[in-house]
């Protein structure tokens, strides 16, 4: 279900970009982001002028991050390590900030495919709610590209935030449904290893989590499907701690027609997949939209659960 390149550049034009709740703030602080151009003369710059392909499409004011793909004007994903971020009011504006974003691998080897191997993840703060205009330049290639979207900022979206308090669903287990891991999951083979674990069970136990509502087989972004493998693989490397690690499917009875589960509306979730860490407490201390990868993924739980 995945769209294909070419369905992709199609509607790159009208793709937003945004960045969900998060830490890790990499701002550039500088006396004049964009050297007094406004955002759109930077991207009218020599090199291609193309539009971001968004990751992410929720965030509240604070810190965000954003996670994108870059595809120049011969329709090949960018994949170079760093790029150039400002951010301004509008397109006639000069940028009031200047960041960088990272490569970050998706999935990982011999797991699921997406349609790009890496996606870039920025991390900056946008105190008010507020349309934003993005501007991203990878740095290092032959040809410039410039890549252009839209942050929408809210006051509040309907998914659960970092410091609010996990919901404690009833999200069915490899014990409750007696080993159906047709009921449990779409993996192939089955996640055995996040399907332990109940998020009331957790809650319950005061275990530090981390949940992944993501569904392999019906994923309908260019970027999710290996989501699952990449909370698969860090839960191997932390075997010995006490932190639980919960797969989640997304639609009733495994079938998009039938839209999204109870689990899903619990937690007031509108897209998928979404990853959440929650310590001792039951309070949500990280929250990732769309793909994170292993690294990410691993550095906040040691940071954030004691893992």
């Amino acid at each position: 279900m995945r769209p294909r390149l070419a369905v992709a550049l199609t509607v790159l034009s009208c793709l937003l970009l945004a960045g969900c709740g998060g830490s890790g703030d990499n701002t550039t602080t500088v006396a004049d982001p964009g050297g007094g151009q406004t955002l759109e003369q930077l991207w009218r710059a020599p090199g291609d002028d193309v539009a971001v392909i968004a990751g992410t499409a929720n965030h509240e004011p604070g810190d965000v991050r954003v996670s994108f793909l870059v595809v120049d004007a011969e329709g090949q994903v960018v994949a170079l390590p760093t790029a150039r971020v400002w951010v301004a009011g509008g397109l006639d504006a000069a940028p009031f900030l200047e960041s960088s974003a990272k490569l970050e691998r998706i999935g990982v080897p011999g797991g699921d495919v997406a349609d790009a191997s890496h996606i870039y993840v920025a991390r900056f703060r946008l105190p008010r709610p507020g349309k934003y205009w993005l501007l991203a330049e990878p740095e290092g290639g032959s040809t410039k590209v410039q890549a252009l979207g839209n942050v929408v900022v809210v006051a509040n979206d309907s998914a659960p935030d970092v410091g609010d308090q996990a919901i404690a669903s009833e999200n069915p287990t490899i014990a409750s449904t007696e080993r159906d891991f047709s009921e449990l999951t779409t993996r192939s083979p089955p996640d055995e290893s996040l399907l332990v674990h109940s998020i009331a069970g957790s809650l319950a136990a005061k275990a530090p989590f981390v949940v992944t509502f993501s569904t392999p087989k019906f994923c309908s972004s260019r970027t999710c499907g290996p989501v699952v493998d990449v909370v698969e693989e860090v839960a191997r490397r932390f075997e010995d701690a006490e932190v639980r690690f919960i797969h989640v499917e997304v639609f009733e009875g495994n079938d998009p027609a039938k839209g999204y589960n109870r689990w899903m509306q619990d937690w007031g979730l509108e897209t998928e997949p979404w990853t959440f860490l929650v310590d001792r407490t039951g309070t949500i201390v990280e929250r990732y939209e769309g793909v994170v990868s292993v690294s990410e993924l691993e550095l906040a739980v040691r940071e954030k659960l004691g893992g």
